[in-house]
């Protein structure tokens, strides 16, 4: 069976450039979508121009220009969007659904990966506002794929390790602190750190595997589903020493967002309404994978992914 053509849509992002290599590594034909709108943006253009140094070609179009997008997409099989989930309704929302638009004229890919890669938004129907919004967009551009006949997977990559294992998941910090340390609870909750290299490894396999067709795919490395507590024991055990540790109560942490003393702005209320789901309700290990989903590492046992052991010793 031959390589897809694969189109990655935001391949200048957080996730975008690892996307774009994976599929690179995996011997895909790769293209970015290359936007008029960056402008003067000289970081993201020259990592454009990196992309095409490693073999990708990239493919003018705007979200403006619907013509475009679709004269984009008829030159690939698969569409992954991996633009960032942070701008809410004004922006990722809306261009995805242009995006979903451009692929329904199109016609002819054979699978599209819309921009998710965290937390099952189908299983965050009760999610605290105003963090809900993020799931009930994501689930307003599923309700658009499957209504327009879009062959898709989606990928569950629960928490990155950028973001919540180095920092040992502490709020406001991305580096893992020396001498105090907060548990939310007691700390033993478990929760599932994914290197964000092993996100694209493990999204780019799925694209031609037929057993993830129309699918949800959850990567739930055994190695890596840990506690809190187990996540800041291997820490220690690299530092050598133990850490002073402080328990915040499920009260505490929503009191913080509440209340005219909170002082918190939008962003960071979401980001306590995504800690609370996943820190105290356990929100990405308290289900078992149904028969219509799939577990990633089991499907490719073959990739070696990292572990949180090699992953902290960076930060040594």
């Amino acid at each position: 069976m031959g390589k897809s053509r694969v189109l990655v849509v935001g391949g200048t992002g957080y996730i975008g450039r690892r996307m774009v290599k994976a599929s690179l590594a995996e011997g895909h034909e790769t293209y970015v979508l290359q936007r008029p709108e960056i402008g003067l943006d000289i970081d993201k253009l020259q990592m454009l121009l990196s992309f095409k140094n490693q073999g990708a070609r990239l493919l003018p179009a705007s979200f403006s220009d619907h013509h475009s997008l679709v004269d984009a997409v008829k030159k690939v099989d698969v569409v992954i969007c991996t633009m960032s989930g942070v701008h809410f309704r004004s922006h990722n929302l809306l261009m995805q659904l242009k995006l979903v638009e451009a692929i329904k004229d199109a016609g002819n890919v054979k699978r599209f990966l819309p921009s998710e890669f965290g937390m099952d938004p189908a299983r965050m129907g009760k999610a605290l506002e105003p963090g809900r919004v993020t799931f009930d967009e994501k689930m307003e551009v599923r309700k658009a794929i499957e209504e327009a006949n879009i062959p898709f997977t989606y990928v569950s990559a629960n928490c990155f390790a950028g973001y919540f294992a180095g920092n040992l998941s502490q709020m406001c910090t991305l580096l893992p602190p020396t001498d105090k340390v907060t548990l939310y609870g007691d700390g033993n909750v478990k929760v599932v750190y994914v290197d964000e290299d092993d996100v694209a490894t493990y999204t780019i396999k799925t694209i031609d595997d037929p057993r993830t067709l129309n699918k949800t795919v959850y990567l739930r490395p055994p190695d890596n589903i840990l506690s809190q507590r187990e996540l800041i024991a291997k820490w220690e055990r690299l530092l050598g020493r133990e850490l002073h540790k402080s328990c915040l109560s499920e009260h505490d942490l929503l009191s913080s967002m509440k209340g005219e003393n909170a002082g918190m702005d939008y962003a960071g209320q979401v980001g306590v309404g995504h800690f609370y789901h996943i820190f105290y309700e356990g929100c990405l290990t308290n289900f078992d994978i149904g028969d219509d989903e799939e577990e990633a590492s089991q499907l490719y046992p073959d990739v070696n992914y990292t572990r949180m052991d090699d992953y902290l010793k960076q930060y040594l």
